[in-house]
């Protein structure tokens, strides 16, 4: 799709249109003000009777929904789907949507906090999002899983040397997983990791975004630490987009924190502003989605979003 348009400011009708790189190409134009929600599906329907979780956080001004602990091996075992395929969801919301996989080493730790086998990063399961239409896959490692960087480095080389420019992939290390540490955090850098090497890995291995988690949110991190990382990704690949993480649970503060956090996330350099599923039913508040929204765009591209759903 040539001359896309910016994802803040595309309407659903031209959101169908994008392919992988289009969608890249168009987070890329919209200067970090893409907003991103994620929608746990493993454990509850949802927070409202009678819509999903991805429906409401599109409703309250999110650009894009990310699918966590979604089982691909049997899709009737997806709670938060209400019974729909992604297909399904997605022609309804008329927006992007995509899944997280996850990438534990062999001899991961693996606390068994709910049921990862349907959401791992294999060959099949990629292939098997493709085809049921994801539009953007996510590789990392929820608490518990015992994911190593190390492990989604070698999940993100493997699936982007056999599945190419047919997959928009993001990589990093936001969450926690194991002990340790995310990236950018200054423990990291105490321990001897250097963390510009670990993005420039994960450039090279094939990744289109790198995920960071966000100040104010994890534990010591500074709006400095990842300045520095989400720089040198812009620089070291142009066209490398970076996304920060608001999760930890703070996704279910209050309004005020959102909107604290928001301004700092933005002050890294990310193109991709998102907020966790640690909410209640399987997601944030949607009054704090609408709040990051607002903070990170304005009313006028909120407003939008919220609105032009059929157009």
């Amino acid at each position: 799709m040539s001359n896309v348009p910016r994802l803040i400011s595309a309407t659903g009708s031209q959101i169908q249109q994008f392919g992988p790189m289009d969608l890249k190409q168009s987070i890329l134009k919209s200067e970090g003000r893409v907003i991103c929600g994620q929608h746990l599906l493993f454990a509850d329907r949802g927070l409202v009777r009678g819509v999903t979780n991805s429906e409401l956080m599109f409703a309250f001004g999110a650009d894009m929904v990310m699918l966590n602990t979604i089982d691909l091996d049997n899709m009737d075992n997806n709670p938060g789907l209400q019974g729909k395929s992604i297909a399904e969801l997605k022609a309804l919301c008329r927006r992007p949507i995509g899944v997280y996989l996850g990438c534990p080493g062999a001899e991961a730790e693996n606390e068994h906090l709910y049921a990862m086998d349907g959401m791992l990063a294999t060959p099949e399961h990629v292939a098997k999002a493709i085809e049921m239409g994801a539009d953007f896959i996510v590789l990392g490692g929820n608490p518990g899983s015992g994911t190593r960087i190390a492990d989604t480095l070698a999940a993100t080389k493997r699936i982007k040397d056999e599945f190419g420019d047919r997959v928009f992939l993001w990589a990093g290390k936001w969450e926690d997983g194991i002990t340790e540490p995310v990236l950018g955090d200054p423990l990291a850098k105490a321990m001897g990791r250097d963390d510009k090497e670990i993005v420039r890995q994960f450039i090279d291995a094939g990744a289109d975004c790198i995920d960071l988690p966000a100040p104010g949110t994890r534990s010591g991190i500074t709006v400095e630490d990842l300045r520095e990382l989400t720089t040198f990704a812009h620089a070291y690949k142009p066209g490398t987009l970076v996304m920060s993480f608001l999760n930890s649970s703070v996704e279910c503060a209050d309004e005020d924190t959102i909107r604290q956090v928001t301004i700092l996330m933005k002050q890294t350099g990310a193109d991709i502003l998102c907020i966790g599923d640690g909410g209640f039913g399987g997601g944030s508040r949607p009054e704090n989605v609408h709040q990051m929204s607002v903070t990170a765009k304005g009313l006028h591209y909120t407003y939008f979003r919220m609105a032009s759903v059929n157009r």
